[in-house]
């Protein structure tokens, strides 16, 4: 086997390899976060609600065409415990073909989306998008390569550029008065930026496709596991489709912006912990207590950083909406806040995705694929007749009280993990931070809080003093604490 695709010395100092490899991530999330949250603050200044909704309804149906770029070979190339560089030059020429049929698909059915919509400027945006699939579809086993190879700092670095990128793209876009093509050149510039820098740091360059390479294992991982991405897509953007189709750009514009505001900083974390976490757990597939303990001890960090975070901003979603939008964005704090109820299970089971993908278990991921969307598509349903707000409340009750459980309850049926264990693990953070959520409505009710900043101010303080104050308190909360700081050590210099 090639030496530059060789992984077994990545499993000697795991532990600390994943503690650094997180926190390079999560820092480089955080600065992603930033870049973000600053573009968005100014782009709602600059731009119109419409703006957004223009771009959302293009997006919701391209997006779902962009999961066939990928085919799941880039995580059939992490996941894979040898691989040879004749397999990776076929499967880079199908991710590459790929990304052209989904470019061609989406010029051919650009003026479908205009139709469906009744908005014309639709087939401009959606042709202009197209080329990015091919870019896109170019880097998937380079990037792959980067995080098999567990290369965290270079994926930083080209993660943030592209970011960077963009948001210098975008923002200047919309100052000289492109309006929502600002939204357009942002996309793009990202997508150039990433491709470019993934060619640039894995110095890999693909061969001829071999017909009789052995990829046909690589190539089933990967089927059950775009099945699963595209129902998994189609119930996450129904409610894009349908509040659009429905209520139109203005309405879309402001929920889908309250739904990306309230996943940015969640995303910020979950995203890149998976990324370390998906090929270290591949590495000890073979070995269960250590696969379990791994696994539980990463959920136990999440859900401490994640739950205290989406209770802080459900308890002050109005305030942060005046803050990061401005005032013309009001009726986003509403819909923000209804969100925020699934957002509080969503990092946890969001993990569970790790473990179907890293033990091959991506035919019983479709599967559930097929129950818990069709869930979720439901409460979307029921709750368009009463406009994003509707949509936004009966979805977040739907995914916290009845989607969520079975999620647990279906995953932990196989597999060194169960669903008594997730629940363990999360159970402290979960009692601190709903502590926390009534300590600022309580605050909120009995003390008028003259601004949005200090409302702020109060509700972080308050909400960071209570959790910790809580978990301390509770005998299995003091054992996270002590291993948080246990895993902090890990990154002092030596």
């Amino acid at each position: 086997m090639n030496p530059d695709f060789e992984t077994d010395r990545l499993t000697a100092g795991l532990r600390e390899r994943a503690v650094r490899g997180g926190a390079v991530t999560v820092i480089s999330q955080l600065a992603r976060s930033g870049l973000q949250m600053a573009s968005m603050m100014v782009l709602a200044r600059l731009l119109l609600p419409q703006d957004f909704g223009l771009m959302a309804m293009v997006t919701a149906i391209t997006g779902f065409l962009a999961v066939f770029t990928d085919l799941g070979l880039s995580m059939a190339t992490i996941q894979r415990p040898e691989i040879s560089h004749v397999q990776l030059s076929t499967l880079f020429w199908v991710n590459a073909a790929l990304g052209a049929g989904v470019m061609l698909v989406t010029v051919a059915t650009a003026p479908a989306i205009a139709w469906f919509y009744g908005e014309p400027r639709l087939a401009w945006i959606a042709l202009t998008l197209s080329g990015a699939f091919l870019v896109s579809g170019i880097a998937v086993q380079h990037q792959a390569l980067l995080r098999r190879h567990m290369r965290f700092g270079v994926l930083a670095w080209i993660e943030i550029s592209a970011v960077a990128a963009g948001a210098a793209a975008g923002v200047g876009s919309a100052w000289s008065g492109a309006g929502y093509w600002a939204l357009v050149v942002m996309q793009l510039a990202v997508a150039a930026v990433a491709t470019a820098g993934a060619w640039l740091m894995y110095r890999w360059r693909p061969g001829r496709p071999a017909p009789g390479a052995d990829v046909r294992s690589m190539l089933a991982f990967g089927r059950n596991l775009t099945g699963f991405n595209l129902l998994n897509y189609l119930a996450r953007h129904l409610d894009d489709i349908l509040i659009g189709r429905v209520w139109g750009a203005q309405s879309l514009g402001v929920y889908d912006v309250a739904y990306r505001m309230l996943l940015l900083p969640i995303q910020q974390i979950s995203t890149p912990v998976a990324g370390v976490a998906i090929p270290i757990l591949s590495r000890i597939t073979d070995a269960p207590a250590r696969y379990r303990h791994a696994y539980l001890r990463i959920l136990e960090k999440i859900a401490i950083v994640t739950m205290p975070g989406v209770a802080f901003m459900v308890a002050s979603s109005d305030w942060l909406v005046a803050i990061v939008l401005g005032p013309r964005w009001t009726e986003a704090g509403t819909i923000f806040a209804f969100l925020g109820i699934a957002a509080f299970t969503q990092s946890i089971s969001n993990t569970t995705g790790w473990l179907f993908i890293t033990q091959a278990r991506t035919r019983d991921m479709f599967r559930w694929a097929l129950i818990g969307e069709t869930i979720a598509g439901l409460a979307i349903l029921i709750g368009l007749p009463w406009g994003a707000v509707g949509v936004a409340a009966v979805y977040g009750l739907t995914e916290a009280l009845i989607r969520t459980p079975l999620l647990y309850w279906y995953v932990g049926r196989k597999g060194p993990v169960q669903a008594r264990d997730i629940y363990r693990t999360v159970a402290p953070a979960a009692v601190a931070s709903l502590c926390a959520l009534l300590a600022v409505f309580g605050i909120r009710s009995w003390v008028e809080i003259p601004s949005p900043h200090i409302g702020l101010a109060v509700s972080f303080s308050l909400t960071a003093g209570v959790v910790l104050v809580v978990l301390s308190a509770l005998p299995s909360g003091r054992l996270a604490l002590r291993d948080f700081r246990g895993s902090l050590a890990l990154l002092k210099p030596r």
